[in-house]
Formats: structure tokens, C-alpha cells, sequence
């Protein structure tokens, strides 16, 4: 009786355990049934040890994410084995559309259901040596869970195939605005730990800060080279947060789209890639570049997928090789749109230091961040959510001619009603700036010069979607909402312009009257310059001295530097500091400063005196000033500066 009433004790434990683990629980709250037997899942375990420490490994390090004043999303993976799911596995079953959830049942291709607990420990302080402690947790999970879930006062986001864990904790009950070092343990040991992680809260959304800086990444492609870009801003230690933009990873086998053979970066699987398991191993691969881990390491990030994360050109049917036909789904690759996107997006929750802003809708990324009373950062996502048919290389001029239509949206209705409201709202809480992330171009850009007169635009970016940027436009023109500021990747160059309503409003080129902000454009941290892999700085810098002259709100074009760029934002002004590398064909910490812009508050464009940055860039081409190069290279690591020499600064795209 003694030995029953023990195992009955023991047994509501391990129950309790695993009822404060959400995971468990169903992703929607209107529908409860989808949620997993926490009876069933306990009576598998019932009896069995945790996996040892000795068989546990953190495989791809730490990663913080989406901070609150209060709270922010940790992340590790820690596994047995390094890989672990069959090549054919997908999402299968009865599941909600774009929902990281169970695969239910003893028959999906991830492996047999796990028999055992693993168990993780977590602990956040606000010192190094983690001696005090700001919050703490223990996990337990099993294979059942496989999607992001909050547990008691803490998100516990857990991914387990088989013998695999990947965790997320939501660190709560923290300070605003204040820097915290976290760590994970295997329970029960003292030397199987993760690396040490630092993170930052937001300020509380009525607190006056006097600055923030933000890094601002995208367009990340493994073969192509290293991504330095990541690593210089934290040994910098130059900003408080990291926006990356999309294109965290791309589809493509080696070869078609970049060949790392010559520099050991091939890309795993090495095939274009449609599976769960296709998009887990990319993502993984990705994530043993040391500048992106050191980054995710060192800074609270705030990721949005762009095309490159599902495949190319999507939008809300297909993308540019796959569509929604037979004989689509016959030649390219043999899986549907949606399923396609199912694997994709739930790797990207799955790997990513992400929330799930709506429990009810697993597609949406789109999201907003007050940080104090000086910004409201406004991500959207203007890829998968809602978009309209894009440009997918065969049917541009079609695009051309539907481009105004005012059925066309960027980002289907829902999205847009909230993005306006967000913009509103902004303005009615008094902070003092919007920034807006855009994954695509948001300015007009006249191509002529490279795409010729009959279709001039870049249809895939806001120009084949007008009627959606007249919308926006309207909002902030007849709200008076000003002080705007648009941060945008996808292009792999460098961009600086106003934000003009053209043929609307008055512009005045010269002073930047008429503007309603600025938009900040930024490289890519490895892929290819538009203008081609090749080209020499002086055929790209020619190319952007046409671009200047072609657009009147266009203030800096820049086509040859790999790179990112910094918002160093005030009361008084923004500041945008781009930089380019000299190098991505191996690992180094080097960059040079290519040019400095201001937006004062109020003005509403670029500061002149008399020409943007200061008159003067780096490389490019500024509108009324000068390009001065002088190859004066940082190394991040030391702060010592020196001519650079590179004469090979890309892989040769073959």
C-alpha cells in the first residue's frame, strides 16, 4: 500500500511538471481538442530516467529574442544526437495551417515517441557570474511537444524530435532597460551548460530614454561568404538591439545560387529544400557561422522572414518556381504551396527567439515594440502573410500593368488595418519616432537605366504595389504623423532616400521639403550586389550615379559593399552609420565606414548642409556631394585602423 500511494505521489509530480510546461496545451485558444493528453504523455514517461548529461549536448548555442520591459524570450538547443530527423519528414496530419504543433500519432517520420524526460535548467542575473538571480526555471519535455508554448510565469518554447530539444524560455519579472547574462544546464549537472548569454529588456513604453541603438541586418546567404557583418557590432558593442530583416537563410543547393565549395560553407542539405527536415538542417548549418552566433549571443534580436525563408518571390499562393498547379507540383520538388510553407515557417518559430503574437493565427510575424517614449519600432511582414501576386520573372509586365489596381496589397487587409492603427496610435502616445521595417524597398526606384522603359520598376518591392503604398502614404499625410523613419533589406545594396508622395505632394529635392521621413536601405551581409557578384567598384559606383540623377527622392545609392548599417536614435535626431566589408571570403572583423546621415526631429527628411551626410561618402554616389575613397578599414576586434588591401573581397558567383 506504502509502494502504491509512493508511485501515485510521484506520478502528480511528474503530472504537475509537465501541466506547468504549455507546450502541452493547445496552440489556439478556441480550439482546446488540439491539445496533447498530458495523462498519456506522463503515463510513456512513467518510470523513466532523464536522458544523462554525458548524452546531452548545446549544439548551436544561445539565443535572446523580442524583449519586453518586463520579459524576453530565451532560446537553446540541446540534443543527443546532431541530426536526427529522416530526410523525408514533413507536416503531416491534422494540424492548423502555419502552426508549429504535434505531430500526432506513433507514425510521423521523426522517429518513435521519446520514453524518457530531458530535462533543462535556466538562470537569468544581472551579473556575469549568474551569483543572484532575476529568474529561474526547470523544463520537462518529450516528444509530443513541438511548437511554442507559455508555461506558468515563463514561455517555454520546446522542440523535441525523437532525441532533440529545442528550448525558448520567456524570462519574466525583469527590470526595464536593463542588461541580463542567462545560461542553461542540463539538470542535475555542473559542467553540461550552454555558453553564457547576455540580453537586454526594453524601457516601459512612458519611460524617457535618451538612446537607442538598433544593428540592421538581412540577406545572409552561407555559400556566397562569412557573415562579419554580424560579429562587428558586438565586439563593437555599438548597439542595444539587433533588427534583422529577412533572408536569414536561402532555399538553394549549392551551386545554384552561390557555390561556398571553394571556402568550406556548402550549405546542408545540399539539394533545394522543401521539407521540415530540409529547412531544420538549413537553419541549422546557418547557425554554425561564429560572427551569427556570437551576435545571437551577445544581443536581444527581433527577426522577420522575408522570401528566402519559404523560397523566392513568394507571396500569398506561391513563389517563383512553385506554384499552385500539377504541373508545378510534378517539377518542382513535389509538394504543394502551403505544405511548402508549413515546413518552412515552422522550422523558422521552431529555431528562431521568436513570440507567437497571436495564438489564433501561426502565420502572423507582424508585430510592433514600444521602447520608451522614443520609438515605436513597427515590424511587418510584407512576404507571407496576405501579399498579392508579385513579379515572378515571367509575368512582370503583367505586374507593370496591375501595379496600381487598388485590390493590390503588400500585405493583405488585416495587416494593413493594423499597421495604420499602429502608425495612429504612435502618434497619440507621443513617441517621438516611428521606425518601420520593411522587408522590400519601400521608395519608388526608376530602373530605366538597367530594366529599360517598358517595365522600369522593381515590381516585386512597394512599386508593384502602389495603390497599398498610397494608403500608407494618405495615413501619415493626413494624421500629421511625422518623424518616420522606413529601415529596409532585400535589394543587397545601399539606398538612402525621403519619403515622398510623388505626384501628391510637393517636393523640393534640394531642401527635402514635402518629405514625411526618411528610408534607410541597407546591404546585404553576404549576397550578391544586384548589380552583379563581379562587378568592380567602379562600374557600380557609375551605375549609382545614374540612379541618383533618375530619382529625385534618391539621395545615396551604393552597389558594390556587402555590409549592415546602425540607427543610433535620440530625442533630438536619428543617425544612420553604414558600413561595408572589405572581405566575406573568410572570417575577419574588419569594416569601413562608408557614409553618415541625420534626420533632426521634425524635419522629416534628410539633414542638409548643404547636402546630405555631410557632402561627403565613402563610395556610392550622394546627391550633390562627393565620393572621396580611402579604404580606411576598422578592425572591430582591436579598434586599430589601417588601408585595406583586399583584392579578392567576394566569392566568384560561377
Amino acid at each position: 500500500m506504502n509502494q502504491l500511494l509512493t508511485l501515485l505521489a510521484c506520478t502528480g509530480v511528474a503530472t504537475a511538471s509537465y501541466a506547468n510546461n504549455l507546450n502541452y496545451r493547445s496552440p489556439s485558444h478556441n480550439h482546446p481538442g488540439l491539445g496533447v493528453s498530458i495523462h498519456k504523455v506522463n503515463k510513456r514517461n512513467a518510470g523513466a530516467a532523464p536522458y544523462p548529461a554525458s548524452q546531452l549536448n548545446f549544439t548551436h548555442g544561445v539565443a535572446s529574442g523580442d524583449p519586453y520591459p518586463d520579459s524576453v524570450i530565451l532560446w537553446t538547443r540541446c540534443a543527443p544526437m546532431f541530426d536526427d530527423v529522416r530526410s523525408n519528414s514533413t507536416v503531416t496530419g491534422y494540424v492548423p495551417l502555419y502552426n508549429p504543433v504535434p505531430i500526432y500519432g506513433a507514425a510521423n517520420d521523426t522517429g518513435p515517441p521519446s520514453t524518457a524526460p530531458i530535462c533543462l535548467t535556466y538562470k537569468v542575473s544581472t551579473d556575469r557570474s549568474l551569483a543572484t538571480t532575476a529568474d529561474s526555471g526547470t523544463v520537462y519535455t518529450s516528444s509530443d511537444t513541438d511548437y511554442t508554448v507559455k508555461a506558468s510565469n515563463h514561455t517555454v518554447e520546446v522542440e523535441l524530435k525523437w532525441v532533440l530539444i529545442l528550448l525558448q524560455v520567456e524570462a519574466s519579472g525583469l527590470s526595464p532597460y536593463t542588461q541580463y547574462y542567462y545560461q542553461f544546464s542540463v539538470c542535475g549537472s555542473n559542467n553540461v551548460t550552454s555558453p553564457l548569454g547576455r540580453t537586454k529588456t526594453t524601457p516601459a513604453a512612458n519611460d524617457v530614454v535618451t538612446k537607442i541603438a538598433l544593428a540592421i541586418f538581412s540577406c545572409s546567404n552561407f555559400p556566397f561568404g562569412f557573415f562579419n557583418a554580424y560579429g562587428n557590432p558586438a565586439r563593437k558593442d555599438s548597439v542595444d538591439y539587433v533588427v534583422h530583416l529577412g533572408d536569414y537563410i536561402y532555399e538553394y543547393a549549392n551551386g545554384d545560387y552561390g557555390d561556398g565549395s571553394s571556402i568550406g560553407r556548402v550549405s546542408l542539405p545540399d539539394r533545394q529544400i522543401y521539407t521540415l527536415y530540409d529547412y531544420r538542417k538549413r537553419l541549422a548549418t546557418y547557425r554554425t557561422d561564429q560572427d551569427l552566433l556570437l551576435s545571437h549571443r551577445q544581443f536581444p534580436w527581433i527577426p522577420v522572414w522575408d522570401d528566402h525563408e519559404v523560397a523566392d518571390n513568394t507571396y500569398r499562393d506561391g513563389s517563383s518556381e512553385l506554384n499552385n498547379t500539377e504541373a508545378s507540383f510534378i517539377q518542382d520538388g513535389g509538394v504543394s504551396v502551403d505544405q511548402r510553407k508549413m515546413n518552412a515557417v515552422r522550422a523558422y518559430f521552431e529555431w528562431m527567439p521568436i513570440r507567437q503574437v497571436d495564438m489564433d493565427d501561426g502565420l502572423r510575424i507582424w508585430r510592433s515594440f514600444s521602447i520608451g517614449s522614443l520609438l515605436d519600432l513597427v515590424i511587418l511582414d510584407t512576404r507571407q502573410y496576405d501579399r498579392s501576386i508579385t513579379d515572378l520573372y515571367w509575368n512582370t509586365h503583367y505586374i507593370n500593368q496591375i501595379s496600381n489596381d487598388a485590390s493590390r496589397s503588400m500585405m493583405g487587409g488585416r495587416q494593413e488595418n493594423w499597421f495604420f492603427n499602429q502608425l495612429i496610435s504612435s502618434k497619440q502616445r507621443g513617441a517621438t519616432w516611428r521606425v518601420i521595417g520593411s522587408q522590400t524597398v519601400y521608395s519608388r526606384v526608376n530602373l530605366s537605366s538597367t530594366f529599360g522603359n517598358v517595365d522600369p520598376l522593381n515590381f516585386d518591392a512597394w512599386d508593384g504595389y502602389q495603390a497599398n503604398r498610397d494608403r500608407t502614404y494618405q495615413t501619415l499625410y493626413e494624421n500629421e504623423i511625422g518623424n518616420n523613419i522606413v529601415v529596409s533589406g532585400d535589394s543587397h545594396a545601399n539606398w538612402v532616400s525621403d519619403l515622398v508622395w510623388l505626384d501628391h505632394t510637393p517636393y523640393d529635392a534640394s531642401s527635402g521639403n514635402g518629405s514625411i521621413g526618411v528610408e534607410f536601405a541597407g546591404s546585404a551581409v553576404s549576397s550578391p550586389s544586384p548589380a552583379g557578384q563581379n562587378i568592380s567598384i567602379a562600374a557600380a559606383n557609375n551605375a549609382s550615379q545614374v540612379l541618383i540623377a533618375d530619382n529625385r527622392e534618391l539621395q545615396w545609392s551604393e552597389l558594390y559593399y556587402r555590409g549592415y548599417f546602425e540607427l543610433h536614435i535620440s530625442q533630438d535626431s536619428v543617425n544612420a552609420s553604414y558600413f561595408g566589408l572589405p572581405t566575406t571570403i573568410n572570417r575577419n572583423p574588419n569594416e569601413i565606414s562608408l557614409a553618415n546621415f541625420t534626420v533632426l526631429n521634425g524635419a522629416n527628411a534628410l539633414y542638409r548642409n548643404p547636402v546630405p551626410g555631410g557632402g561627403v561618402v565613402e563610395n556610392g554616389a550622394l546627391k550633390g556631394g562627393e565620393t572621396v575613397q580611402t579604404n580606411v578599414t576598422n578592425s572591430t576586434a582591436t579598434g586599430l585602423y589601417s588601408i585595406s588591401q583586399e583584392e579578392d573581397s567576394v566569392v566568384e558567383d560561377n
